[in-house]
């Protein structure tokens, strides 16, 4: 019996913790930040878990916007929280009403990165980068996380 317990915990006990919600897509802040509207009207902040898309000041950042824009602004979506990164910014899946997962969506047509440890993702990058779609159609991209660090070497330092 011991057993069977143990091995119901280990599977469901992730899915107990996760907080899905539905609502409605308001505002498109960059690539892979969006506010949705949820249906208790919580304006919610989330970023696409998993992805990185261009900063602002980067080439295809605004490509990368615009695709979220269309997909998404204004859409019912369905967000699965994933949790939360270092700065506490609210990580989420977000799937459109007709089942397109936005987050795949950015990195199929190459205008995300995909972190490294969700190897569903990294395929899609790979089809990307194979296929030269989106930012891999350039020669030579630079990371969203090193144009960060640039940007935070070059700000001005306060006294």
């Amino acid at each position: 019996m011991r057993p069977l317990l143990l091995f119901f915990l280990l599977v469901n006990v992730p899915n107990l913790f996760a907080e899905e919600f539905s609502g409605k897509v308001i505002n498109v802040i960059d690539g892979n930040t969006l506010e949705v509207l949820s249906e208790d009207n919580e304006t919610i902040k989330v970023l696409l878990s998993e992805v990185d898309c261009p900063e602002e000041g980067q080439r295809f950042s605004e490509e990368a916007r615009r695709f979220t824009m269309k997909l998404a602004l204004k859409k019912k979506v369905t967000v699965e929280l994933k949790g939360k990164d270092r700065w506490g910014n609210k990580l989420a899946v977000v799937v459109l009403k007709n089942g397109v997962n936005l987050n795949n969506e950015l990195v199929s047509k190459g205008l995300a990165w995909a972190y490294k440890a969700e190897e569903r993702l990294v395929a899609l990058e790979q089809n990307a980068r194979d296929q030269k779609v989106g930012l891999w159609s350039e020669s030579e991209v630079e990371a969203p996380w090193i144009y960060r660090r640039k940007q935070t070497m070059l700000a001005p330092k306060g006294r």
